[in-house]
């Protein structure tokens, strides 16, 4: 590789790390060329972006940036592919479900949510952080919640009275009846007198 193919490929990559707020860098030595591009269609189909990159120009790329990477360096060692995704545990459900038939691809490091995770060993964590999507779906959630009881309690409250109206209506209508012969007997005694 020339010295001019290396700064072009050192742009490459500076320009997909620029606005990346989630950066894996995985191992997917091993995997033969019918498994990494079953790999690359699934990173795809889930928005992540997949680049095998050299481990020295990913590391010049890196120190250009104005995020410092410079604790993920120690993983670029061997085989090493870059995913750039929006969606925070993306990258690492998908090398957690592709390790399910292979025994790679391995997780190297990660830069998300301003920090850094170094090993595989953080595969599991990485996987269980809630996307902003799922977190927003949780707290509405949590709001709806007593909104939902309250208007089954209204509605619960509004059914109750309906259901005892009607009794009471009959109530009133039976207590005049019964307070009409009183007033009666009470205008009768007066005219007797």
């Amino acid at each position: 590789m020339t010295k001019e193919d290396k700064v072009l490929v050192i742009q490459e990559i500076r320009d997909l790390l620029q606005d990346a707020k989630v950066v894996y860098v995985a191992d997917l030595e091993g995997l033969n060329a019918a498994k990494s591009s079953d790999f690359r269609r699934q990173a795809f189909k889930n928005n992540i972006k997949v680049k095998v990159v050299k481990n020295t120009l990913l590391q010049k790329a890196m120190e250009q940036m104005d995020v410092d990477f410079s604790e993920m360096f120690v993983s670029f060692k061997g085989n090493s592919a870059l995913m750039i995704s929006e969606t925070a545990n993306a990258p690492a459900k998908l090398i957690k479900d592709f390790r399910k038939k292979e025994e790679k691809p391995a997780l190297k490091s990660a830069y998300l949510q301003e920090t850094i995770y170094v090993g595989d060993e953080n595969l599991e964590t990485l996987a269980n952080i809630k996307s902003k999507d799922e977190m927003l779906g949780e707290i509405i959630g949590l709001l709806q919640s007593p909104i939902q009881r309250l208007v089954s309690a209204l509605q619960n409250r509004s059914e109750s009275e309906e259901e005892t109206a009607p009794a009471e209506e009959t109530k009133a209508e039976e207590t005049p009846a019964a307070e009409a012969p009183e007033a009666a007997a009470e205008g009768e005694t007066p005219a007797a007198e």
